[in-house]
């Protein structure tokens, strides 16, 4: 037995050392390690902007699901390339709407105007009679005087902002740098080929950018895109065909940019209301069950510690509702701790040892504690599944504090407790809550 309480007490040791040093970043650095850990501090808590988008899925071909799912791949690789840390993009269970949380975002405009375009960028060639009638130099504005070529945004693989110098000219103007896939550069060698001397015009959204004339077949898939654009239009207009086309246009609905101060506060408050929650329990813990009060307070000091380094590990996007959740599991390793230390109490008035009285109160009380978390862990999978923003993220962190919990419970407070039965404390009874013998 002392070899296995040893054993277990190496990686308690352990585990809670990863803990310091993942949760303390001074901690991190005085050992030597890299200093690379934080907390993923949600909307609520650093500022930002939430968007709501309605989808309009009246002409989809295929299921709205598949068709909303894209336009949240799209939309988050839009915003991967602003940099925003940790955004949240979901779309509703039916469908209707794509929630965007862009925590720390600083030019909202931009973002917004980045996000709902459809950049549907096409290459098109004349109509003959249309689009250049009896001059070859005029070029239509009317987007159905040309016809496709057949590239279309599958066939973008790269697309890069920069600034060159326009012909004949000691000035230099934005433009856009393109190429397209294996399958993509052949037709666009054969409507370059077909059109040479003749214009071959670029739409974006149906809306004409410019028409240059073909001097030479394209064979390498590679060609700019000028339509005096800015720099920002430029840059814009790149992510945008990186990131695809929306596969269904999108439009805002709502916009609500919360400010860091309100998230600040809020922090502060949930973290007082949260420590003065947890003095007042671990005071009547140790008043109330003593010895055993101590070990379940300095457990939760260390699950505490450890559901931290879980949440920065895996990374949980922290918010408000997802400190809740970390309170309310706090509660719950409280309250399996109290049903084991009630079942040792009765194990010693009926005259077990204190060794004895730890192993059966463990042992006895695992049934309550493990059908009471699994059903606490049922609903959290149901809420994540069926809710959406906070309360997915509320969810989250109490499914993980639940589960922490009860490696804290069964095994930290276990073996902590074993550890003290090995010393004379063992034998005051008092000391373990229990009074008198029957």
């Amino acid at each position: 037995m002392l070899k296995k309480t040893g054993l277990i007490t190496g990686i308690i040791v352990v585990v809670l050392l990863a803990a310091l040093v993942i949760d303390i970043p001074a901690v991190a650095k005085f050992i030597g390690f890299k200093d690379g850990w934080r907390i993923h501090e949600g909307l609520d808590l650093q500022g930002g902007t939430h968007l709501v988008y309605q989808t309009d899925l009246s002409k989809i071909t295929g299921t709205a699901d598949d068709a909303v799912t894209g336009v949240v791949n799209v939309i988050r690789r839009r915003v991967d390339s602003l940099g925003v840390s940790e955004p949240v993009i979901q779309k509703t269970r039916d469908n209707s709407r794509v929630i965007v949380d862009l925590p720390g975002i600083s030019d909202v405009n931009q973002a917004i105007n980045l996000i709902g375009t459809t950049a549907q960028l096409e290459f098109r060639e004349g109509i003959a009679g249309k689009s250049l009638g009896d001059n070859s130099s005029i070029k239509s504005e009317n987007y159905d005087d040309w016809q496709d070529i057949g590239l279309t945004g599958a066939d973008f693989v790269a697309a890069e902002a920069q600034v060159a110098q326009a012909n004949n000219s000691i000035v230099r103007q934005p433009q856009v740098a393109i190429e397209v896939n294996s399958a993509g550069a052949k037709i666009f060698a054969e409507a370059t080929k077909k059109n040479i001397q003749k214009p071959l015009a670029i739409f974006l959204d149906k809306k004409l950018l410019s028409a240059p004339t073909v001097e030479v077949e394209i064979t390498d898939g590679k060609a700019v895109i000028s339509g005096g654009f800015t720099l920002a239009e430029a840059k814009s207009l790149a992510i945008q065909l990186k990131a695809g086309a929306l596969p269904v246009p999108v439009k805002l609905i709502s916009q609500n940019n919360i400010g860091a101060t309100l998230g600040s506060e809020a922090v502060t408050q949930s973290v007082v209301a949260g420590l003065l929650g947890l003095l007042m329990v671990l005071l009547f813990m140790l008043i109330y069950y003593r010895l055993p009060g101590l070990v379940a307070a300095v457990a939760l000091v260390m699950y505490s510690l450890i559901a931290l380094a879980v949440y920065i590990t895996v990374p949980v996007t922290l918010t408000l509702a997802g400190i809740a959740g970390f309170i309310i599991s706090i509660g719950m390793a409280i309250d399996a701790n109290i049903l084991i230390f009630e079942r040792m109490k009765e194990e010693i008035r009926e005259g077990k040892s204190v060794v004895a009285a730890i192993d059966a109160g463990f042992s006895r009380a695992w049934t309550s504690i493990r059908d009471s978390n699994v059903s606490t862990l049922i609903t959290c999978v149901i809420l994540y599944y069926f809710g959406s923003g906070l309360i997915r993220g509320f969810a989250v962190t109490l499914g993980i504090g639940v589960a922490v919990s009860l490696f804290s419970a069964i095994t930290v407070s276990h073996t902590l407790l074993k550890l003290i039965s090995m010393t004379n404390l063992s034998r005051n009874f008092r000391l373990w809550g229990a009074k008198e013998l029957k």
